[in-house]
């Protein structure tokens, strides 16, 4: 693949090691050759590189397969997942799951990253419902302005939440962006 097509969440290879591009931007220059600077994790130490690569650069995309799961429970230090097809248990330390930890509530549907058949990453869905468990009240007719405030979520994010959302509301989340996106409302 050309180095000038990269985008966030392509998976490439780098020395024989799979990285996920975080970022990319492309900068192009006057009589040069374009530039496409990124920042990427690598999948199975997860530690960040930046690298910048010239237009005509060429780049492997890494064998990654990905297979539905289930986020089940931590204990402190790992996170302890299932694969929805083959049922086999595995783990991630607290420090390879990063801030995915943050939309992580048990029973929550993810995707589990495999690069030649072990896990090293999981894959959060575009959004998740969390329950707010700490804001100040809401404020009634106080929707003029569009205001703010910040929500405690159950798993201990801090978002930005419209002025009408209470203690104990269900609300849906961006896991890309960390943004308040809708309310759920109540069924009776």
């Amino acid at each position: 693949m050309d180095a000038n097509k990269l985008r966030f969440g392509h998976k490439v290879l780098i020395d024989g090691q799979p990285y996920i591009v975080l970022m990319a931007t492309l900068r192009q220059q006057p009589r040069l050759a374009s530039k496409m600077i990124t920042k990427m994790k690598n999948l199975l130490t997860g530690s960040i590189i930046e690298r910048t690569f010239t237009g005509g650069d060429k780049i492997d995309e890494a064998d990654i397969t990905t297979t539905p799961a289930k986020y089940l429970y931590n204990d402190g230090s790992s996170f302890y997942f299932m694969d929805n097809e083959t049922f086999e248990q595995f783990e991630f330390t607290a420090d390879k799951i990063g801030d995915s930890k943050d939309f992580l509530i048990e029973d929550t549907d993810v995707y589990v990253m495999r690069f030649n058949g072990n896990p090293v990453d999981i894959d959060l869905p575009p959004t998740v419902t969390m329950e707010v468990v700490e804001t100040e009240p809401g404020v009634r007719g106080d929707t003029a302005q569009g205001g703010s405030k910040p929500a405690k979520l159950a798993t201990g994010l801090m978002v930005n939440v419209p002025l009408f959302i209470n203690e104990g509301d269900k609300i849906v989340i961006n896991t890309e962006t960390r943004e308040y996106r809708e309310r759920i409302t109540r069924s009776f």
